[in-house]
């Protein structure tokens, strides 16, 4: 569960200074880190570097609303978890927007611990999202370290082929697929085909 003061920033995205500060202040109370933005385009520039662990944004800006940014993030493939506030809100901009996977819509005057709350699920389903994505990259980085004939090997195996079906596909004999078998378990880092099976399933390697 997120725990307040960590180094997770909020980002808070509303045209209102009022609303921004009081926000701000808000969440500084409770051990947040934040950073304003008085514009969905200002944020956008500078989300990628900032990587939020969630964002609060109105729904009725100029320029750029706050649903027209949630499009914009998933274009992007920015999975940043989304709370939106609005004085103008109506069901179906919420409908919406959790549909597109906005963990929560509140109709300002809003109470703080509603918020809060919000945050804390946001910051919780971030935390989540970055270790899958942590946990991907290090198998691509292990299988980055396979030789082209260790990962004909490994795509084979993990479709439940038999070393003989792989020797004959490969031209190979299957002691030579044994050898490669076994490497590409050792650097893989597993015990058993199964759980070599779930790291390819995780990088969608399902056929040869």
């Amino acid at each position: 569960m997120s725990t307040p003061g960590d180094e997770t920033t909020v980002a808070v995205v509303d045209d209102e200074p009022a609303v921004r500060k009081g926000i701000a202040r808000l969440l500084a109370a409770s051990g947040y880190r934040t950073e304003c933005f008085a514009s969905a385009r200002a944020f956008l520039d500078r989300a990628e570097a900032l990587e939020p662990g969630c964002v609060i944004a109105d729904v009725a800006m100029p320029d750029m609303t706050g649903l027209e940014l949630q499009r914009a993030l998933i274009a992007r493939k920015a999975a940043y978890p989304l709370i939106f506030v609005t004085g103008h809100g109506d069901l179906r901009s919420g409908v919406s927007a959790m549909r597109d996977g906005a963990v929560d819509f509140l109709a300002k005057p809003f109470e703080p611990t509603e918020l809060l709350a919000a945050v804390r699920r946001a910051i919780d389903r971030d935390r989540d999202r970055r270790t899958v994505v942590r946990g991907l990259e290090q198998i691509r980085t292990l299988v980055a370290s396979l030789t082209p004939r260790e990962r004909e090997v490994f795509e084979r195996v993990v479709v439940g082929m038999l070393n003989k079906q792989i020797a004959g596909q490969l031209r190979i004999t299957e002691k030579t697929v044994k050898a490669h078998r076994a490497r590409v378990m050792r650097k893989m880092r597993v015990r058993s085909v199964a759980e070599l099976a779930r790291m390819a399933e995780k990088l969608g390697t399902k056929a040869v």
